[in-house]
């Protein structure tokens, strides 16, 4: 018989989990706990309708239908224990422990593993709500801007980034002293203020082996131009271009590799995906934050980078049977994009029940459900985040015509988006700085080689003794010994005018390449 997998969730993420998922041929039925109107849709696929924090009621369902893995998609579930539940009776889960889910439950708590461990992030304090004179006073003498952070679970809304001291002041006292994040904002971290592109990069662990995905950048804000309310997330492209192959190998080096090992050796080793948060910074990827979960909306985009041939079931049990090293995991070249689609008023007040109506969308196109449900013949709206539109292509521009094509197939009223996902992408490839060839220059490489072939024999006739050189060359040998001079030293340098140019296009300046190669012109000759 094969797997059977109770997922837990009713997000676009858990629809594009549950879409992969049911690619597998390993999988015998996949259980959506509530689910959503698309992942009813999936094949081998069934919601069920159980309440997600009700651990009881889950582990007695898994146990009855003989249930192999139980995937948690949302943070809530796993801060709260629920790997304790299911381990207790014999069912692996592909998400981490109680202890190692306070990588996210608790800002302070990670933001010290990561000082232990000597892990890049921002320099931080941390107080309790009681110690609101002692975190004023830090405020007004630490000489940065800060970031004001509830420490616990504030459904991504715990995040305070002030302007000036005074508003961090005032900061301060909302969260220490109203209690506007509640329980969240009982213990506070006061960070410095870290500026650079920030990327999101999402990694599989076992507990001993971690394999990062390609990069992604979200989209927080709910207007076009970053501008507006913070969301749970309006779109996301991947991979991202700023996180280079070298910043790549720099997280895994300094980051991923050492928090999971150390996570192992406290104690607490981490199974499943861990999500993480970088700021890339002028010295160098610093943490925002960790996430133990899949991240929304950079899994839709992910799940269709993904190679075909990566088994995600078979992916998920080696995570929980801690043999990943057993499994590989692809991805196709190109690029993927999600964009949402939203209710109305998001993220403030928004209607529910809209009809949502959808028409063909291109091939490389998957619509992945969130905030839908179905009524009678209809699937309407139920949340603020209501769709995820997801495209695949070679290029960045293709994925995002081919993901706006979809986006123009799908109509309910109220329908909010942004069209701008992926801007910062397209900013990069307008900015980047054009290739300078030879030709472009006006220097014809093939003249200059048959010039120096021509010239060759007359230059080699002036060849003195102590000297071994050829023109058109890099180097020789100048042995002033030989014409009567008593331990010389000679110093050579010798260049092609690709280097100067080079390193022109590269700063973006040139109104001092003629003068340099001027001077050096007349350096050289200085010499003879």
């Amino acid at each position: 018989m094969g797997v059977r997998i109770l997922l837990l969730g009713n997000g676009g993420r858990e629809h594009a989990l549950a879409w992969k998922l049911a690619q597998s041929d390993l999988l015998d039925c996949l259980y959506v706990c509530p689910g959503n109107g698309g992942t009813a849709q999936e094949p081998k696929t069934v919601n069920v309708d159980l309440s997600a924090s009700d651990f009881p009621r889950l582990v007695d369902f898994a146990i009855k239908n003989k249930v192999d893995l139980v995937v948690p998609g949302p943070e809530q579930p796993l801060v709260d224990g629920i790997e304790t539940h299911f381990r207790k009776v014999g069912i692996p889960v592909f998400g981490p422990s109680e202890m190692a889910a306070k990588m996210e439950g608790s800002k302070a708590f990670s933001k010290d593993f990561m000082a232990r461990h000597s892990i890049p992030t921002a320099a931080y304090r941390v107080y309790k709500n009681h110690q609101i004179n002692e975190a004023i006073d830090y405020v007004k003498t630490c000489g940065h801007k800060v970031v004001l952070k509830a420490s616990g679970l504030a459904a991504g809304k715990g995040v305070l980034i002030p302007e000036t001291t005074e508003e961090a002041i005032a900061g301060l006292q909302e969260i220490m002293v109203k209690n506007v994040f509640g329980d969240a904002g009982s213990e506070v971290v006061i960070e410095e203020l870290l500026t650079g592109p920030e990327v999101s990069v999402l990694a599989f662990s076992d507990g001993y082996t971690i394999v990062p995905l390609p990069a992604a950048q979200d989209h927080k804000r709910i207007g076009e131009g970053d501008t507006g309310l913070n969301t749970g997330g309006m779109g996301a492209y991947t991979p991202a271009g700023v996180a280079t192959p070298a910043i790549m190998d720099q997280i895994m080096k300094e980051t991923l590799r050492p928090t999971i090992d150390g996570m192992r050796r406290e104690g607490f080793p981490f199974v499943g995906i861990l999500f993480t948060g970088f700021m890339l910074t002028p010295s160098g990827p610093k943490v925002l934050e960790y996430n133990v979960r899949f991240g929304d909306p950079e899994t839709e985009a992910l799940m269709l980078l993904l190679s075909e041939e990566v088994d995600l079931v078979s992916v998920m049990m080696a995570c929980a049977k801690h043999h990943l090293d057993s499994t590989k995991i692809y991805v196709r070249p190109g690029f993927a994009v999600s964009v949402i689609l939203a209710s109305q008023g998001y993220p403030g007040a928004y209607p529910k029940g809209k009809v949502i109506e959808i028409k063909p969308v291109p091939s490389n196109v998957v619509v992945f459900h969130a905030g839908t449900t179905k009524s009678g013949n209809n699937i309407v709206t139920s949340g603020g985040r209501v769709l995820a539109v997801t495209a695949y292509a070679p290029s960045i521009q293709e994925a995002l015509d081919t993901a706006y094509a979809g986006v123009d197939a799908i109509s309910f009223e109220g329908k909010t988006y942004r069209r701008d996902i992926g801007h910062r992408a397209l900013n990069a490839t307008h900015d980047k700085a054009p290739g300078l060839t030879y030709a472009q220059a006006g220097v014809s490489v093939d003249a200059g080689n048959d010039l120096v072939e021509i010239i060759k024999p007359y230059v080699r006739s002036t060849r003195r003794t102590g000297a071994d050189a050829e023109i058109g060359g890099f180097g020789g040998i100048f042995d002033l010994k030989a014409t009567g001079y008593r331990d010389p030293v000679l110093v050579s340098g010798t260049d092609g005018v690709g280097t100067k140019l080079r390193v022109a296009v590269d700063v973006g300046i040139h109104d001092l390449v003629g003068k340099f190669k001027l001077m050096f012109f007349l350096m050289s000759l200085a010499d003879v």
